[in-house]
């Protein structure tokens, strides 16, 4: 189960990553906003592939959508403290040279493995497994 987590999430930081780079570089948008949508692309996706292929869940998706909120609700902003600790930039500062993206990385790596605890041990853990194989028709 962790692996395909692992392998899923992945995606999911390819996803953050090259959203937050694109934002970041290529617009006038501040930092923070850039983040806050590369995070939400990043989760919607994680959350979509990983209920479905790893935990194989048929929770409630408003109640463990509302869950993942609360997590990220926490995340966000130690990932933003974290984010001025490590490289002295506000979030109204320019995120410039290769040391930001370093340090998101170290980030991501964090929220990897507290997601994947908090997905787990929390979010499914009552519902792993629940979602009915799907059984091939005769013809």
């Amino acid at each position: 189960m962790f692996l395909k987590f692992l392998g899923f999430s992945l995606g999911a930081a390819a996803i953050q990553m090259a959203s937050f780079a694109v934002m970041n570089e290529l617009t006038n948008w501040s930092p923070w906003f850039s983040y806050i949508i590369a995070v939400i692309l990043s989760v919607i996706y994680n959350f979509t592939i990983n209920r479905r292929f790893t935990f194989r869940s048929v929770n409630n998706i408003p109640k463990a959508m509302s869950f993942v909120v609360l997590f990220y609700a926490l995340f966000i902003p130690y990932s933003a403290w974290l984010m001025y600790a490590m490289t002295g930039a506000t979030l109204i500062d320019d995120f410039g040279g290769w040391y930001v993206y370093a340090v998101l990385f170290f980030i991501m790596v964090q929220n990897f493995i507290l997601e994947f605890l908090w997905w787990r041990f929390f979010i499914f853990r009552d519902s792993i497994n629940t979602r009915p194989k799907k059984v091939k028709q005769k013809e």
